[in-house]
């Protein structure tokens, strides 16, 4: 197995892209349990995707993809009630939720092609 293979996968990039758009604009976030939890959830996307990637089997790396998958949804609803405490603006969690979306694809066609091999 490759050291570090997840280097590799686009998700991976695309994480660590939305992970730096989510610490970019939490600064405006005013409630900090909110601002904590959503660069967490943005954090853990990135890091499932990691440690899964060092798993013995596809099995073992397609449920850390599903984490990853819950994370991507936990962010999601941060940044709705980010945008409806105003403390994001509309721009913001459109580009937000379309990476979300994005990702979320990403991570469930990458795990339904780990579970079938």
């Amino acid at each position: 197995m490759e050291t570090f293979r997840f280097t590799n996968f686009p998700v991976y990039t695309k994480a660590k892209e939305l992970y730096g758009f989510v610490s970019s604009i939490s600064g405006s976030v005013k409630d900090y349990a909110l601002q904590d939890q959503a660069k967490r959830a943005a954090l853990s996307i990135v890091l499932n995707i990691a440690e899964g990637s060092a798993k013995k089997s596809d099995k073992e790396f397609a449920r850390f993809l599903q984490i990853s998958l819950g994370s991507v949804n936990e962010l999601f609803a941060c940044s709705e009630l980010m945008l409806s405490k105003r403390f994001i603006d509309k721009k913001e969690f459109d580009k937000l939720s379309e990476e979300c979306m994005n990702i979320a694809k990403q991570l469930g066609g990458f795990s339904k092609k780990l579970q079938k091999s």
